[in-house]
């Protein structure tokens, strides 16, 4: 099986979420509330949907994210639809 970007470097990097974490441009979005920003919300793309705070799609940044480029990730609206994983795992059942 052929692993692509966002496999392999998840893979070497162990997941390595505090960089990720800085890097992340969620903050940025239109769709980011307060109540996410409270929470410490971060880094949708891998850790999943927001648990209650984002419910409304105000707009989208994924696609210009570091984070995106970096991991090679093909989905966006990471934080209503759920992590590029889940995402590819729906697609892939759907």
């Amino acid at each position: 099986m052929v692993m692509d970007t966002f496999e392999t470097v998840l893979k070497e990097k162990g997941q390595d979420q505090e960089h990720l974490r800085q890097e992340c441009i969620c903050p940025d979005c239109p769709t980011y509330n307060d109540c996410a920003r409270d929470a410490k919300e971060l880094i949708y793309c891998i850790v999943g949907r927001s648990p209650s705070c984002i419910t409304d799609d105000l707009g989208c940044t994924c696609p210009g994210c570091p984070v995106t480029v970096e991991l090679g990730l093909v989905y966006q609206t990471f934080c209503i639809l759920g992590s590029e994983a889940e995402q590819r795992s729906a697609e892939k059942t759907g």
